[in-house]
């Protein structure tokens, strides 16, 4: 049963879609647009490429769904899930090259490019490396400085959007679970995705309405949670996705923000 909240605060609901390649589809992006307000697409380097990308564009248009664009380290191979040891240079170089690219199709398509997230490993590193955190944010801040930079709570990136001068997203995933560290507990371990649709909705109306997240150990993180992604290759991620919808629109005002609430 869902509680009762008083007040609406201002959430996002993302996710990272796009992420097909060639004749490979994965996830369900059709199925699961309608029910969010910013969509995370994939920019070639961990999946996608140039019809997925436009497509995800357009599809994200038709259903007004904020557009951002979702870099990676480059590895295709492990579908950007492995740390690589760049130089802030490279970093830089691969997140101008990659938001450059659907930078293009959204123009073509006539949408505005919202924000910026990054994906797998990269995002991972970033959340507790400044340095790799600030080589992310500088490559947004040189692309455009009014696009948002979309990070883990309560992590570097975070600070690093502040001290570059950028606006951030903070960040909180409704099918992850997470260590008392408020990090995301790695997928190798059991449990650590959650496809529970009624434990999903509870906790994430939790998570706005009382900005904590609750650890898998039951301790509690203190954070503003402003977006909140969920997967469309999780068990039921449809499903989730519309209770999701329904829940968050019965206690918060729904949409992307500018990163500054």
């Amino acid at each position: 049963m869902i509680k009762e909240f008083t007040g609406r605060p201002t959430v996002d609901i993302n996710c990272d879609a796009g992420e097909g390649f060639g004749l490979y589809r994965l996830g369900c992006d059709r199925q699961i647009m309608p029910y969010l307000t910013s969509v995370n697409i994939a920019c070639g380097f961990h999946a996608s490429d140039p019809v997925h990308m436009q497509e995800t564009v357009r599809l994200a248009k038709q259903y007004g769904v904020a557009v951002g664009a979702h870099p990676s380290y480059p590895d295709l191979q492990g579908f950007g899930r492995r740390d690589m040891d760049l130089s802030g240079e490279e970093i830089t170089a691969a997140i101008i090259y990659q938001v450059g690219a659907l930078a293009g199709f959204c123009r073509a398509e006539g949408v505005k490019m919202v924000h910026v997230k990054p994906h797998g490993a990269l995002y991972n590193r970033a959340a507790d490396d400044l340095t790799v955190a600030l080589a992310v944010a500088g490559a947004v801040r040189l692309i455009d400085r009014e696009l948002i930079l979309v990070g883990l709570a309560n992590s570097a990136m975070v600070e690093a959007a502040a001290r570059v001068g950028i606006a951030c997203r903070q960040e909180a995933f409704a099918d992850r679970e997470y260590t008392s560290g408020g990090r995301l507990m790695p997928r190798s371990r059991p449990g650590a995705i959650i496809s529970d649709v009624e434990k999903i909705c509870q906790r994430v109306a939790d998570m706005v309405a009382n900005r904590r997240i609750i650890a898998a150990d039951g301790s509690e993180i203190a954070c503003n949670v402003q977006t909140v992604c969920l997967h469309s290759d999780t068990p039921q991620a449809v499903k989730i996705a519309a209770a999701l919808r329904q829940t968050l629109t019965a206690t918060t005002a729904l949409g992307p923000g500018d990163g500054r609430n």
